[in-house]
């Protein structure tokens, strides 16, 4: 066993209390008993989606007395009833007396084929090995199972099956989803047509000989078709009359016809556009979407939207785009994220390496207590003693995640044939961040991150805070609170009014106007906490697209609402739109001016003394250049390590886990992510810190309604 990543050696590990290795030890056993649960497709135990048992009779199958079958069985409609009889012989019995259609061993075989993939598999899907041999029965693996389980859900639930998968790599991710395909094709229903779309024309020569030589080991009686004689009890031999089980659909190589099942195959390259165009399909298998390469006039999401637009949105049809990752800002890290997130139809799954069967090392109980006592010992190092071993602080989040320790000796043992985490990441992802490969360096410490997750919570209220008018001075007559479900602003507490002044603090990220800009963000802290020597709050954000003047006068009614809280406006978005005009007469470089002129809190920026003694006129907002950022940021930097602050909003803290300093030294984003709760967060952490005083408690409290209607006007300022 190498466990190299930590350069002290036995002699020299800290006392670890006893309790604390045995808990781990005994954890472990857990998860190793949780994994090596059997998983019989025959009898059902381990197969994935909702089971019963249920007794059979030798009579009827050579299995095991009692089976785990699906629940649908339970409600099919030619064979449910079964299922209201302790087993098949009592239904029988019964079926005799009432002159019932009775159920034969080969009745119960096909009502399973039908709703049970698993055993489907396991019985009559016959796929080539890897290594060489003959043909064997599939038999799902862990993660495959896992990948059944989600796509059974959907089917069984009638919502059409629609899943982004981002693998690891050899677990037979592609091979589960082509004969879950072959399986709705060839049991749920006739006329289902399927296309499969690899990245390059040798993939789908595989994928074509596989589905080859499925379809014919499949037995003949099962495709229910009138063309081949069901072979006797006995025989050997078939009728010399077997037709042809795959035909050509007109001259081309591509697409074949099931006769007996009414429906189509159709195969293409996404290095041939052409040959990936939709039709009347069912269900589309993607393969390998994030390595599909631009061609002439084709994008890889021009071919999926060629691909897919004819697929109806109902039950019995399945999209699944699947890939292992291939960088950042691609069309499948775009699409992954929106899955990911819920902005998709589609369901984001992902499989860790730690969760395939092959990926761990036997270990013995005094390997096993070694690294237990390791990994405790080690679980706050934050280095690395050199480029081919990773922080203890990694392995232990490792076991966090879930991994065992011998997954977790396999991992150390893997890591030291690469020299940079990356490579290792790329091949073995942990998680679907660190699946995408990235070449700068994160600057938030992904620990410290993760641990700020507690405090997130769902909104108090969602809706949005408005005046007499959308912009100008009415905007700020008549302030209240609207609860509506679409509304941009969440709200975690809701403003009070007692007289605290410095208390609240706005701060804007300025976007755009389009869907496909980059998102404008106004965030309120709340600074009370301050006064007790803790740190400040997130206690509202509004996030959303529009006009930027119609922005800035939003922000100044949410300021307003939050007892005048200081209005901090990021300004280089408005300083570099001279050329668009935002309210009519007027170019976007006076909004803050106009702003200021009925809204006093406003946020100026201290200028250089020549300027101040030349009687220069008074700059609103924040300015981020290359002498803020980097102290703004180093300060964001801190506040998470040390956690300064309390963060609710989860998004922020994906946004933290997605930002990197890149090798030119600037920060920035991943491609198709975001930075911009980010900013409203390093800013409004600078300012509160060294620019605000601790908020002040009044003398005598200053109470005002707090009913979420409140009526403030513009007079209030006094």
């Amino acid at each position: 066993m190498n466990t190299s990543y930590s350069d002290k050696t036995e002699s020299q590990v800290t006392d670890i209390p006893a309790a604390d290795i045995e808990a781990l030890l005994a954890e472990n056993q857990l998860r190793l008993k949780a994994e090596a649960v059997t998983f019989d497709p025959l009898t059902g135990i381990g197969a994935p989606g909702e089971r019963f048992d249920w007794t059979l009779r030798q009579e009827l199958s050579d299995l095991p007395v009692t089976c785990r079958l699906p629940v649908s069985m339970r409600s099919d409609t030619e064979w449910g009833c079964l299922f209201a009889y302790p087993d098949v012989a009592t239904y029988n019995a019964t079926a005799e007396n009432d002159n019932k259609r009775i159920c034969s061993a080969d009745d119960f075989n096909r009502l399973r084929l039908r709703h049970d993939f698993a055993y489907w598999a396991g019985t009559v899907a016959m796929i080539k090995p890897k290594g060489g041999g003959a043909d064997i029965p599939f038999k799902l693996n862990r993660p495959q199972r896992l990948l059944v389980e989600r796509l059974e859900a959907m089917r069984t639930a009638e919502q059409p099956i629609r899943l982004l998968l981002l693998k690891a790599r050899q677990w037979g991710g592609s091979t589960c989803i082509q004969l879950y395909m072959a399986w709705l094709q060839l049991t749920q229903a006739v006329g289902l047509n399927s296309l499969i779309i690899a990245h390059q024309s040798a993939a789908t020569d595989e994928i074509r000989d596989m589905f080859d030589r499925m379809i014919e080991a499949y037995p003949g009686e099962l495709l229910e078709s009138g063309q081949e004689k069901t072979v006797c009890k006995g025989s050997t031999k078939r009728s010399a009359r077997v037709p042809r089980r795959l035909t050509a659909v007109g001259r081309s190589r591509s697409a074949v016809r099931l006769e007996a099942r009414d429906c189509k195959i159709k195969v293409g390259t996404a290095e041939r556009p052409d040959s990936c165009r939709g039709g009347d399909y069912n269900l589309v298998h993607l393969s390998e979407v994030g390595i599909w390469k631009k061609t002439l006039g084709k994008k890889p999401e021009d071919i999926v939207r060629s691909a897919c637009s004819g697929v109806l949105f109902r039950p019995l049809t399945m999209i699944v785009l699947e890939s292992t990752a291939n960088g950042t800002g691609n069309f499948f890290h775009r699409e992954y994220l929106a899955a990911a997130s819920g902005r998709s139809q589609f369901e984001a799954l992902f499989v860790s390496w730690y969760q395939i069967e092959q990926y761990a090392l036997p270990l013995t109980e005094a390997e096993e207590r070694a690294l237990a006592e390791k990994l405790l010992e080690l679980r706050s190092q934050d280095y690395a003693p050199d480029s081919r071993t990773q922080p203890g602080r990694y392995l232990w989040w490792l076991w966090q995640r879930g991994a065992t320790l011998q997954a977790i000796s396999w991992y150390i043992t893997e890591r030291s044939k690469y020299s940079d985490h990356a490579q290792m990441a790329a091949e073995y992802p942990t998680d679907d961040v660190e699946a995408f490969v990235h070449s700068g360096a994160r600057v938030f410490d992904r620990y410290k991150v993760e641990a700020m997750r507690t405090d997130c919570r769902v909104p108090l209220a969602v809706g949005e805070v408005d005046g007499a008018a959308s912009w100008g001075a009415k905007a700020l007559d008549d302030i209240h609170f609207t609860a509506t479900p679409t509304g941009a602003l969440h709200v975690w507490v809701m403003p009070e009014y007692n007289g605290v002044r410095h208390r609240y603090l706005v701060v804007v990220d300025i976007g755009g106007r389009s869907a496909k800009a980059d998102w404008s963000v106004i965030a309120v802290f709340d600074r009370l906490p301050l006064a007790e020597g803790h740190g400040p709050e997130i206690v509202a954000q509004w996030r959303g697209h529009c006009d930027i003047d119609l922005l800035a006068w939003k922000s100044a009614q949410i300021a307003l609402w939050y007892d005048e809280a200081l209005l901090v406006i990021e300004s280089n978005t408005l300083e570099t739109h001279d050329s668009e005009r935002w309210v009519e007469g007027d170019q976007s470089g006076f909004i803050l001016n106009q702003i200021r002129s009925c809204y006093a809190n406003l946020y100026a920026r201290s200028g250089r003394p020549e300027d101040i003694r030349e009687g220069a006129p008074v700059r609103y907002g924040f300015h981020t250049n290359v002498n803020t950022k980097p102290m703004i940021i180093s300060g964001l930097v801190r506040a998470i390590r040390e956690r300064l602050y309390v963060e609710r909003c989860e998004a922020c803290l994906d946004e933290y886990l997605t930002y990197e300093r890149r090798p030119n030294g600037s920060y920035g984003a991943l491609p198709s992510t975001h930075d911009d709760m980010l900013m409203t967060r390093a800013i409004g952490l600078h300012i509160s810190r060294h620019e605000m005083p601790i908020p002040e408690m009044p003398v005598t409290p200053v109470r005002r309604r707090n009913d979420g209607h409140n009526h403030v006007t513009a007079a209030f300022f006094g």
